[in-house]
């Protein structure tokens, strides 16, 4: 299986490099800059490829054209900018500059439509082609937060996946959105689970929990798939 995870050098993108994949797996991590060190694991082959979503048009031209010899089989597109303030009491929709706001809708919004449109024609030869959309509960009714450009363009990751699975039901094409709340992004997979889950006394997910769900989906047959996921956590009074 070649798998491409998007925003993979940092928090919860760097995790699915370090737990997804099995033996014989490929891993192909995507960010603006190369990580170091490179992650390493045996059994499996890991390629990272530097392009930036902020310009999403060459990045998009640039990854379907290393990915076409040899196909990829799972998208994940994990980036997703937020306000400079956001989720801060003293946030203020009317303190956000246009630039921020534009630099948000692209890399969430457009970076995914023109990533996923250059690199469908290689994924649909898969014969269980699936793309993974990280979301937020920024995207659910109810939800209680005032961020606007990440709020909006959260919710435009639904309808992104709509459009895609009515466009390619007949081509198989498996979309799932991840709607999860706030992540324990300070421990990282090595950091047990038990002491992961401790951090912000149930107010934050550890990412072992999020690696651990991808899992499951990636495992699914080709005859199965999961809509969407909602995923808060425990203490999370909005849900």
């Amino acid at each position: 299986m070649n798998v491409m995870i998007v925003g993979a050098s940092q928090g919860l993108g760097r995790a699915f490099t370090e737990g997804l994949g099995d033996d014989g797996d490929r891993l192909i991590g995507v960010s603006r800059r190369m990580p170091e060190p490179l992650p390493v694991r045996a059994g499996l082959e890991i390629d990272w490829i530097e392009a930036d979503l902020a310009s999403p048009e060459r990045a998009s031209a640039t990854l379907a054209e290393a990915v076409e010899a040899r196909g990829i089989d799972v998208l994940i597109y994990n980036l997703g900018l937020w306000e400079s303030r956001a989720f801060e009491p003293n946030y203020r929709f009317l303190d956000d500059s246009p630039a921020e706001i534009q630099r948000i809708v692209t890399v969430n919004v457009s970076g995914a439509i023109l990533l996923i449109q250059a690199l469908l024609p290689v994924l649909l030869r898969s014969r269980a082609p699936r793309i993974v959309l990280t979301g937020s509960t920024s995207a659910l009714p109810g939800h209680g937060w005032p961020e606007v450009a990440f709020g909006a363009t959260k919710h435009a990751l639904r309808g992104i996946a709509e459009a895609l699975r009515e466009g390619f039901r007949e081509q198989r094409l498996a979309v799932t959105c991840l709607q999860l709340g706030y992540l324990n992004t300070e421990d990282d997979l090595s950091v047990p689970l038990e002491r992961a889950a401790r951090r912000g006394d149930g107010e934050l997910i550890p990412l072992h929990d999020v690696v651990r769900l991808v899992r499951s989906l990636l495992a699914l047959s080709p005859s199965a798939y999961v809509r969407e996921v909602v995923m808060p956590a425990i203490a999370d009074n909005r849900f």
